[in-house]
């Protein structure tokens, strides 16, 4: 893995000219034929298959055509937009504190009509209370050695979260049983956490499930992840955000996405695990 934002965005953009490349030599043409197909220098066909210069999305629709690889299109044009932020080091993103993240995500949660959630370790930011987003973003704050703003910030993220309650969007949100148990704060803030997971429950456009410790696995525990109607998949890792564009990849996790929730129960069996993991507080 590249250990800077930079160069995992170079080893992208060296990705798709492999992929261009490839598309040329199955396409049987030289550098030059291509470069008379799509009109321009021979050089210019060079520099782009050696990732010297970035394609821009005209240049990866004039490649495709004069390879007759049309159907590539999309896929390589949507991973070009995002190489520059598909990684992105989280101590990065939070050098000037946490909240300023929470604010730059918010056009996109507008913007979203169908939300899927799946986390595997913590609830997902946006059914966060204040206590257990602040202990939270605390401990984050520590370990990244970044500025603590985790009081601002947690304020900043239940203002987002107001989209819960807009009937324009749509949730499915699925959490193992783990995360009803690991203590994240205190117990009266991970009881007030599990309390209001209850009270998100009776949401008319809220669907959550909770995949118990006994479920027979058919996909595996996998890193959390949100997508974003079809558009986008946001993936959390320990060091970074990944952010997913390519319309095969996000089709992928929604596959993930729908073999889990096939794990999960809802209604009074998923309510009841998170009522035991409020008595095991006690």
């Amino acid at each position: 893995m590249s250990t800077s934002p930079s160069s995992s965005a170079q080893a992208a953009r060296e990705a798709i000219a492999a992929r261009l490349g490839g598309l040329r030599k199955d396409a049987e043409l030289t550098g030059h034929q291509l470069a008379l197909r799509c009109g321009w220098s021979p050089a210019k066909s060079s520099r782009i298959e050696r990732a010297k210069t970035p394609a821009s999305a005209a240049d990866i629709r004039a490649w495709c055509t004069a390879c007759g690889a049309e159907d590539q299109t999309d896929d390589l044009i949507a991973a070009n937009r995002q190489a520059d932020q598909m990684y992105v080091h989280w101590q990065k993103l939070h050098r000037h504190g946490m909240r300023r993240a929470q604010e730059e995500v918010v056009p996109l949660y507008k913007q979203t009509r169908h939300f899927r959630v799946y986390c595997s370790n913590v609830v997902p930011g946006m059914l966060q209370t204040e206590a257990y987003a602040a202990a939270l973003l605390s401990t984050i704050a520590a370990f990244q050695g970044t500025p603590d703003d985790s009081q601002r910030a947690a304020a900043s993220r239940i203002e987002r979260s107001r989209v819960l309650h807009d009937g324009n969007h749509r949730f499915a949100l699925l959490l193992e049983e783990t995360v009803l148990r690991y203590r994240v704060g205190d117990a009266p803030a991970m009881a007030g956490q599990l309390g209001y997971l209850l009270a998100v429950m009776a949401l008319p456009n809220v669907s959550l499930g909770v995949i118990p410790f006994t479920a027979q696995r058919l996909v595996w525990p996998l890193e959390a992840f949100y997508l974003f109607d079809n558009r986008q998949a946001s993936v959390e890792l320990l060091t970074a955000a990944v952010n997913v564009t390519a319309p095969s990849e996000v089709a992928t996790y929604a596959k993930a996405f729908s073999g889990l929730s096939k794990l999960a129960v809802y209604g009074a069996p998923a309510r009841a695990l998170i009522s035991d993991a409020i008595t095991s507080l006690d």
